[in-house]
């Protein structure tokens, strides 16, 4: 399976990605990262669900490509929140900043919108509503 994706969309490589899927994905990135590229990691979604989690066949990348990969996880930025909020709140009251919600209604349909963020059926932030007051 070539994992390469068209040179078209990067032909100098990717210089920055944000991993959040692991597995076949990072494999496919890391065959495309640009020479120094960075990769900052957060999460393996799909990896978490599996018995057995998939192996990535293209580390030696990170050496031929000198990239640098990183994890790290929100506890690591409690300390910087409220000045997050400070910096980015004017952008959202300006909609210069937006983000998008996909709202279900009702208990009875929580589980269905638990799997579609697995399966990709959901867009932006799932919210459940329980009831509407």
């Amino acid at each position: 399976m070539n994992l390469e994706f068209p040179c078209k969309y990067f032909p100098e490589g990717i210089d920055i990605y944000f991993e959040n899927v692991g597995g076949k994905m990072l494999d496919a990135v890391l065959l495309n990262m640009a020479i120094r590229g960075r990769i900052a990691v957060c999460g393996l979604i799909s990896q978490y669900s599996l018995e057995k989690p998939e192996g990535v066949s293209n580390l030696e990348q990170l050496i031929f490509k000198r990239i640098r990969m990183e994890g790290f996880g929100a506890p690591d930025y409690f300390g910087e929140y409220s000045k997050f909020l400070e910096f980015v709140m004017p952008y959202i009251r300006d909609k210069k900043i937006t983000y998008v919600e996909d709202i279900v209604e009702g208990l009875e349909n929580g589980p269905a919108a638990l799997v579609g963020l697995f399966t990709g059926r959901n867009v932006g932030k799932q919210i459940v509503v329980v009831a509407r007051e």
